[in-house]
């Protein structure tokens, strides 16, 4: 995330600018530290980490992603995924849905209807099109993989609460903005909305003063 970028988003909006101001330069660095235990390096285990934290608390997500790893003592393959019974998973806090989206996605891997390797080469669009053809992958987890995993410039993530509550909060408004008030907020943005999202994600975590 270059300096052009940060000063090319503070002169779109001045709320950014201010984010920006307060809390420096930021990278795809400054946001893994934060969690880096939690965010693997391979594209198998991040897109399974949001499967993890679907419908449930960011503190109950972590301790069942944790003891995942435990289990698996690392994340996991394709292979030991499909190796692992519905009733192991259970054991760990997966719920039975998650097991079998869980299984989905590592068949789908393997029989190369979903080719990880190849993600990178694609178009956003189309890198978002491959995730959410596997069941229980949406929109908010392939967004996530696109800045996260793939490190897109201009992606922003209207469904995920975190960058609603930060806009409410940043922008001063009475609720959080549904998803297409995100996606209208976000234009200005533009080519530099995935550095924009760090920076809300980032103010929910800083400390004032």
């Amino acid at each position: 995330m270059s300096k052009a970028r940060r000063e090319q988003l503070a002169a779109a909006d001045p709320v950014m600018a201010e984010l920006i101001d307060r809390l420096g330069p930021l990278s795809y660095a400054t946001r893994l530290r934060r969690r880096k235990e939690e965010r693997p390096a391979d594209a198998f285990g991040a897109l399974l980490r949001p499967l993890v934290g679907q419908q449930i608390s960011t503190k109950a997500a972590r301790a069942i992603y944790l003891r995942m790893l435990d289990l698996f003592d690392g994340p996991p393959t394709p292979e030991a995924m499909l190796a692992l019974s519905e009733e192991d998973l259970r054991g760990i806090g997966f719920s039975r849905r998650k097991v079998e989206y869980a299984h989905d996605l590592a068949r789908h891997v393997l029989d190369g209807s979903l080719e990880l390797d190849r993600l990178s080469e694609l178009g956003d669009e189309e890198v978002i099109a491959e995730i959410v053809a596997v069941r229980g992958f949406g929109p908010w987890t392939a967004e996530i993989f696109l800045i996260m995993h793939l490190c897109r410039p201009d992606v922003v993530v209207p469904a995920d609460l975190g960058i609603q509550r930060a806009i409410m909060l940043e922008y001063g408004l009475d609720a959080m903005p549904t998803p297409k008030e995100v996606e209208a907020r976000a234009e200005p943005w533009r080519p530099n909305r995935s550095l924009a999202c760090l920076y809300l994600w980032e103010s929910l975590h800083a400390v004032p003063g």
